[in-house]
């Protein structure tokens, strides 16, 4: 399976090891969602601290309208290249899609600082 097409910039692999990072530390010491309908509701209703989105989800349409949105409602969003590790950093025996974090618990500085690193990949040069 191809890279997504909505995915605008590579993310170097410590990026991605960081965001796994993130969304097992906001599981046990915050608090987090799973799934594409409630991720798309809390970041329409601003709630979501952080999202993230995996690159492998077919057909790509599920996710396409995310990243619109985060960027309407100012909240950092980053990609991860398996759904199946997602899943298994949220929690689940199962894939997901992608997860909301809403309360960063102990990842709050990691988030900060990936999302920096974010924001200056995604800068054109």
């Amino acid at each position: 399976m191809g890279k997504s097409i909505y995915v605008l910039f590579k993310m170097p692999k410590d990026l991605y090891e960081k965001t796994y990072e993130i969304v097992e530390i906001a599981r046990d010491s915050g608090k987090i969602r799973k799934g594409t309908n409630e991720v798309t509701k809390l970041v329409e209703r601003g709630q979501a601290k952080f999202v993230v989105m995996s690159e492998d989800i077919q057909p790509e349409e599920i996710l396409a309208h995310i990243p619109a949105l985060c960027e309407e409602k100012n909240i950092p969003y980053s990609y991860v290249p398996n759904k199946q590790e997602l899943g298994t950093a949220a929690g689940l025996d199962v894939p997901t899609a992608s997860v909301a974090v809403l309360d960063a618990g102990k990842s709050r500085v990691l988030i900060e600082n990936l999302s920096k690193k974010l924001s200056n990949l995604k800068k054109p040069e």
